[in-house]
């Protein structure tokens, strides 16, 4: 059988992504194969694609993140069924594409309450976000978060999980939209990074205290800075960066303040499973809620790499075979 992929000849531009017909992939040992309805987009397929980091043989399909039906089942796979509807946050031949292969133990079960494009938005981000408050930050109810770029995917699942944890929750977007988008994800206070003074307000908020926990997006940008607004005993965790950053060691030392990095490939299989057992948990009692923010047929794959690295992203971007 012959199925439709976006596939990748030579790293370079978004134009390098070609949609093309291809054999359909096969699940081995411990893999199933999913019919994909919709695949999500995520910053880090876009350092891949310049070959910054990740697969270095040709010709290769992008995308970890996709939602669909499973079509066939590899040896020894018990827990899922052939027709079930699924999530994966991890695929093997790339998610960008009308059928992708995945291990069975980054596959996990869509929750009837969500669409698949809303299925496709969930593997990275709330992977991440989860990982992040509490495999890395150790984050407890009733501490005060700052999720800078709370507007995106990962920062509006992290709001979600920290409003259900009991967090105060002080976000940051660059938009009136992505404001408006943060409070109705639960954020206590929407501060706009655009203006100078919005640590000082920060600050201000919590009478000079400062916050707790830090998610940061874009360490290359912050990091110093995120130091300084740090409460005794402080944690920041590096999400994503676009390059070096020069901070001052001292602004650590009277917090005993830390920076954490965190990547999901650190996470153990147990800390996978931990940790979408409780998302799933979470859909189906409707307090989380993915958001697609750009639905776009599989052939604009090259547009939807340009979006989702523009300043103001709004949700998740969704790719549809």
């Amino acid at each position: 059988m012959i199925m439709q992929a976006i596939r990748v000849h030579q790293f370079g531009e978004p134009s390098v992504m070609k949609l093309e017909q291809t054999p359909d992939p096969r699940p081995g040992a411990g893999q199933v194969l999913i019919s994909v309805k919709a695949a999500g987009v995520n910053p880090v397929e876009t350092y891949v694609r310049k070959g910054i980091y990740g697969p270095k043989e040709f010709p290769y399909t992008l995308g970890n993140d996709c939602a669909g039906i499973i079509e066939a089942i590899g040896e020894g796979v018990k827990n899922f069924k052939i027709g079930q509807r699924v999530y994966a946050a991890n695929t093997i031949t790339g998610a960008y594409a009308e059928k992708a292969v995945a291990p069975a133990n980054r596959t996990f079960a869509l929750s009837d309450k969500l669409s698949f494009e809303e299925g496709a938005a969930i593997g990275t981000p709330y992977s991440t976000a989860y990982r992040a408050l509490f495999d890395r930050a150790h984050a407890k109810p009733a501490e005060k978060l700052l999720v800078h770029g709370g507007s995106g995917s990962v920062g509006n699942a992290a709001i979600q999980l920290a409003k259900n944890h009991g967090m105060t929750i002080f976000a940051t977007a660059g938009t009136e939209k992505g404001l408006e988008l943060i409070k109705q994800m639960g954020a206590h206070y929407a501060l706009n990074h655009k203006d100078h003074d919005y640590l000082k307000k920060l600050m201000d908020l919590t009478e000079g205290q400062g916050v707790d926990c830090i998610l940061e997006m874009l360490a290359n940008v912050n990091l110093g800075k995120d130091l300084t607004i740090l409460a005794k005993n402080g944690r920041v965790i590096v999400i994503g960066s676009r390059g070096p950053v020069e901070i001052n060691p001292r602004d650590t030392m009277a917090r005993e303040a830390e920076i954490r990095g965190m990547m999901m490939n650190g996470a153990t299989d147990q800390q996978w499973q931990a940790t979408h057992a409780f998302l799933l948990a979470g859909f189906d009692a409707g307090i989380l809620k993915p958001l697609v923010g750009l639905q776009l047929p599989l052939a604009d794959a090259p547009k939807a790499h340009e979006e989702v690295m523009k300043d103001g992203n709004y949700g998740k971007i969704v790719l549809k075979p």
